[in-house]
């Protein structure tokens, strides 16, 4: 009779999965002649327990996200004391700012002069800036989210300008089923004109499981990887 394979824990599982996507970070920033130090890995936890960010804290993890604020809250509340950076990826309603904000260390999808003036009314609350991305629209879709290439400097400029928050830079996402290299190739250039006028915008937040070595060559210093560490979702989300 065969012996059953033994049972591989969760921790170990997400150990190798980690393993294997810094291990493709490591060879995309080669490839791009980049430092590795340059590229920051956030753990997308959505849909996944707390009990897993636990784990991803353990195996070294530093940075994690969410995109909906009632499971970021309470999640939050469950991994106290980690001394982990959260993340926001998602669309921020503008009713939720001031809960994103107690616990967010930057929120990745500002892309609208309403929720500027909402995070900045709800940073001032803190003790630290509130750190800003403006997501950049690549495909010119509303429904997508994201402020049009042409807009980009101007909702830069309220959030510089805005009391608590603090400008950090660039957010993309590579429209479905578009080429990730042609997709992202505009944004080195838009983050350099950008960090010209704001010194401290000098993040691109860009790539996912499916696209990061596209990102890594196109200047990303932040990836937002889910399914490739955490595995499929079960819950749509």
């Amino acid at each position: 009779m065969t012996a059953s394979p033994p049972e591989v824990s969760r921790s170990e599982q997400l150990g190798a999965r980690l393993r294997a996507v810094r291990a493709r970070i490591d060879r995309a920033c080669a490839a791009a002649g980049r430092d590795v130090a340059s590229v920051t890995l956030v753990v997308v936890t959505k849909t996944y327990p707390a009990s897993d960010v636990r784990l991803l804290s353990s195996l070294g993890v530093t940075d994690v996200a969410e995109n909906r604020d009632q499971e970021a809250a309470a999640k939050v509340a469950e991994s106290a004391g980690l001394g982990l950076r959260w993340h926001f990826v998602g669309q921020v309603q503008t009713n939720k700012a001031r809960s994103v904000a107690r616990y967010a260390s930057c929120v990745h999808a500002v892309d609208r002069p309403t929720l500027v003036v909402a995070l900045s009314r709800a940073a001032q609350e803190r003790a630290v800036p509130l750190d800003c991305l403006v997501q950049v629209s690549l495909d010119g879709d509303p429904a997508r989210g994201g402020v049009p290439v042409p807009g980009v400097g101007e909702l830069a400029r309220q959030i510089a300008e805005a009391p608590g928050l603090r400008l950090r830079g660039l957010m993309a996402v590579a429209p479905v089923g578009a080429d990730p290299d042609r997709s992202f190739s505009v944004l080195p250039g838009l983050q350099e004109r950008l960090n010209s006028s704001f010194p401290s915008a000098d993040m691109i937040s860009a790539g996912m499981s499916g696209d990061l070595e596209a990102a890594i060559r196109h200047g990303a210093t932040h990836l937002r990887v889910g399914t490739a560490v955490l595995g499929q979702r079960l819950i749509p989300g």
